[in-house]
């Protein structure tokens, strides 16, 4: 059974730089395309980034030369860098992929970025 663990969350200050991790079993994580989004309250949750199994990312706008997304596949683990935080970057992240057919997503992490 695939389970997606997401942790590195916390406060930080604007300006300041996490990184998420997403942990994952059952399943090989480099050989799927894997995805980080986010939700805030009152809001959809938003696609942020996205690694496919031959290592091509994308990301969405608002987080373009801020956030990276990488992988480690001798961990199975996913990651999210994230630097040059926002007030607006405040979200829950979560980590999601699909394997025969079926979502798979984490319990998320929350960020929150204040002073």
């Amino acid at each position: 059974q695939v389970q997606l663990v997401e942790s590195g969350g916390g406060l930080v200050q604007p300006g300041g730089s996490l990184r998420l991790s997403c942990a994952a079993s059952g399943m090989i994580s480099s050989l799927y395309t894997m995805h980080w989004y986010r939700q805030s309250p009152g809001n959809e949750r938003e696609l942020v980034a996205t690694i496919t199994r031959s290592g091509s990312t994308n990301y969405t706008d608002s987080v373009k030369g801020r956030f990276t997304i990488s992988r480690d596949g001798v961990k199975n683990t996913v990651y999210l860098q994230m630097n040059s935080l926002k007030p607006e970057d405040t979200a829950v992240y979560y980590c999601k992929t699909r394997k025969l057919g079926v979502d798979y997503w984490g319990q998320g992490t929350q960020v929150t970025v204040s002073s």
